[in-house]
């Protein structure tokens, strides 16, 4: 009989996105196949004296953790000094995946399209025009090393921006201004480490009470409707697809990533790429991976075995 992997499975942590690794690991957990693998739950917001204390016990970890201190290069670096392997972005691509700005400088040399923005300075909080001469209202406001749209808004007015940047900043120090872009969401996800595989597109339909994929667009059950894979033309696809793979590259990421673009008349513009991205069966790299064959079983066997090739 084979030898079962010992696995350790991080989640959890102490970013806004806590519950929603949280409910991820569950998922996760009950799809491992308990013939393969030996499965320990750490939580990095209570258990990282026990995840070193016990590395040399673990053969690799899956990290489940979204956000700051877990998707941002803190708990890889970590993991790289235990001399733990694990799925997914390094240090490098994991916090320059994170940073929305220089990824946006980086899928610019890439020779993708973005839409314009801003860096935001805190006298943009009292008066804002300085940001509206080089953008148009509306625009959108992200704090600038957050996940799942946490402390994101949309604007349409100056009153609604000011507003916007008060709320950003109350999760990140630094904040990014960016032109609004109307057109279809969609989300392209990347697997493999030097061969990569482009999976299905999957379009993202937030309902109509909402201006666009936010926290709750997301994460309410019936919110938001998905379509894989999504209904577009096969050259608006493959070109899509290609974005996908170049904005995995263009960030130096392995593994699996999963970037979020609008298709917009003029063009398909990169939006971010996610380095862990949800891992439920409904979560949208799911979603792809099974309409390209993959069960989330599969899935997480493919990641694991991708994982322990690429170190």
């Amino acid at each position: 009989m084979e030898k079962k992997i010992r696995l350790a499975l991080v989640a959890g942590g102490k970013s806004g996105e806590r519950e929603v690794s949280l409910a991820g690991a569950k998922e996760v957990e009950q799809a491992l196949s308990r013939e393969k693998y030996e499965v320990r739950r750490y939580d990095p917001a209570t258990d990282l004296a026990r995840l070193a204390a016990d590395a040399g016990k673990i053969d690799m970890a899956f990290i489940l953790l979204h956000g700051p201190l877990g998707e941002d290069g803190t708990m890889q670096g970590f993991l790289d000094l235990l001399g733990i392997p694990y799925q997914g972005a390094g240090v490098l691509g994991s916090a320059l995946a994170m940073d929305k700005n220089l990824a946006k400088i980086l899928y610019q040399q890439a020779g993708l399209t973005v839409a314009p923005w801003e860096m935001a300075q805190p006298e943009d909080q009292k008066n804002p025009r300085r940001l509206l001469e080089h953008l148009s209202l509306p625009v959108v406001i992200k704090p600038l090393r957050q996940g799942s749209s946490l402390g994101m808004s949309l604007a349409r007015s100056e009153e609604e921006l000011v507003q916007g940047l008060a709320k950003a900043c109350t999760f990140d120090s630094e904040v990014m201004v960016e032109q609004y872009v109307r057109g279809r969401e969609i989300t392209g996800g990347a697997l493999g480490n030097k061969e990569l595989t482009a999976l299905p597109l999957v379009e993202i339909i937030p309902g109509e009470e909402y201006a666009f994929f936010d926290y709750q667009a997301k994460y309410q059950p019936g919110a938001s409707r998905e379509v894989c894979p999504a209904e577009l033309p096969p050259e608006v696809t493959a070109r899509a697809q290609e974005i996908a793979l170049a904005a995995h590259r263009a960030l130096q990421l392995k593994g699996y990533s999963r970037t979020d673009m609008i298709v917009a008349d003029d063009g398909i513009y990169v939006l971010e790429t996610n380095t862990i991205p949800g891992m439920t069966p409904t979560s949208l790299l799911p979603q792809a991976a099974a309409a390209h064959g993959l069960s989330f079983p599969d899935l997480l066997d493919r990641l694991i075995e991708l994982a322990l090739a690429g170190r």
